[in-house]
């Protein structure tokens, strides 16, 4: 796994070791960044990411490497949040980022936290956590008016948010598909 655009771009990422975390690949990610560049130019530049499921912090260092300026990665396993750690070490970025030992469906009110401006979520396929985590999200004050947000998930499951999430796109990637989204708050009138 390397990083594949941008300021670190070639540089190695701490893999896991098991199979518990499944990391975007790095084919994936290059074709999702290319896909950002392209069709939502100016949406990873200067961004507040937040990461929810983060495994190893792929796509959030993916982001900070072209342009984000700060990134949170939720994570509950142990050896994800230490893959996240290693990695955030080994690029000096940890004035940037923060690592968040929560459940990514209950994060809890954002309080003294500015919204975020960019959401990748990436759950455990077919079990509706994504959907849980990012309608709980919005619900909590993370997620900023007009925010870009990114639900990964197996192309046989079609996931269903809030109207508030206004659908833009999908994209298939194998077995995979990304879900992109637009928060608009106004869209459930609240």
């Amino acid at each position: 796994m390397r990083i594949v655009g941008g300021e670190f771009r070639g540089r190695s990422l701490k893999a896991p070791r098991t199979d518990a975390i499944r990391p975007t690949s790095d084919r994936t990610r290059e074709s999702l960044f290319n896909i950002l560049a392209h069709a939502y130019p100016g949406a990873v530049e200067g961004a507040r990411v937040l990461e929810l499921f983060a495994g190893t912090g792929a796509v959030g260092l993916e982001a900070l490497s072209r342009g984000a300026s700060s990134a949170i990665f939720v994570e509950q396993s142990v050896e994800g949040r230490a893959l996240i750690q290693a990695n955030i070490e080994a690029f000096g970025l940890m004035g940037r980022t923060k690592i968040f030992r929560r459940n990514a469906t209950a994060l809890g009110p954002c309080r003294n936290l500015e919204p975020y401006s960019f959401i990748f979520a990436d759950p455990p396929y077919g079990k509706g956590l994504g959907e849980a985590a990012l309608n709980g999200a919005a619900a909590d004050g993370w997620i900023a008016d007009g925010a870009l947000v990114l639900l990964e998930e197996r192309t046989d499951q079609s996931p269903e948010l809030a109207r508030s999430f206004f659908p833009l796109e999908s994209r298939v990637f194998g077995e995979t598909s990304i879900h992109f989204y637009r928060y608009e708050p106004g869209r459930n009138g609240s």
